[in-house]
């Protein structure tokens, strides 16, 4: 089915539908630095109008639900962190092991409620950073956490099966919703596109960089080339 078609079918009853997005790469271009991304007003408009349209418009973030909530800017959308994990209450009981283990490692980590993020955006040897966090990955998996690899971050996790897809399908289901798109860029948002399925329309939506993972965009039914052509096909839905 072409894209114009998934849109409009979407858009024809949005009292039964979702919009669920990513935040980092897919609203928000990747910078340097996490905390100074930002959402241009450009789409943040477009996600005002969506949330007055649709039965539910969400956030599932990398980032603390607050974090990401403050980032976005649109009261009315629901915004849940670390990857879905916020939805899990097994998550936090794990979370001292997570602070313990981050302690332990001589690498600058974006410390979080339930896990830790070690990033290498910023590095002056790429290469190096890689190889050195490899060990960290290698000492989580010894340790019993569970790391993840992302857009340039290692993401330490607690060893449970939450992920973008359970929140998502947690979201939706407490609704009782048939009709979903959710946008991604990340491998991450693998588990989001896999969280879709079964549902009577569902549209995956890949934002595509030189970053992303090859089966990103094999995955998904639309791909986009960054958060603006994001931002365009959103407008399409309104």
């Amino acid at each position: 089915m072409d894209t114009e078609r998934l849109l409009a079918r979407l858009a024809e009853q949005p009292e039964s539908a979702a919009v669920l997005l990513d935040v980092d790469g897919t609203l928000a271009p990747i910078v340097p630095r996490p905390e100074d991304a930002v959402v241009p007003d450009a789409t943040r408009a477009v996600l005002e109008q969506l949330v007055h349209r649709y039965a539910l418009v969400a956030c599932v973030s990398g980032r603390s639900g607050d974090d990401a909530a403050a980032l976005v800017g649109v009261p009315g959308i629901v915004c849940v962190g670390e990857h879905g994990l916020e939805l899990d209450p097994r998550a936090a009981e794990w979370a001292p092991r997570i602070a313990e283990f981050a302690e332990s490692v001589d690498w600058p980590a974006e410390r979080k409620r339930l896990t830790a993020a070690f990033h290498w955006r910023t590095a002056e040897d790429e290469r190096a950073a890689v190889t050195e966090l490899r060990r960290v990955a290698d000492r989580a998996a010894a340790a019993g956490l569970r790391p993840r690899w992302g857009r340039k971050v290692l993401e330490v996790r607690p060893p449970i099966d939450a992920d973008k897809g359970t929140a998502i399908r947690s979201l939706i289901d407490e609704r009782g919703l048939r009709r979903a798109l959710y946008a991604g860029d990340d491998t991450t948002d693998l588990d989001a596109f896999r969280g879709l399925d079964g549902l009577e329309l569902a549209v995956r939506v890949a934002v595509v960089s030189e970053e992303a993972p090859n089966d990103l965009g094999t995955a998904a039914d639309v791909v986009v080339g960054g958060p603006e052509a994001l931002a365009d096909l959103l407008r399409r839905l309104l």
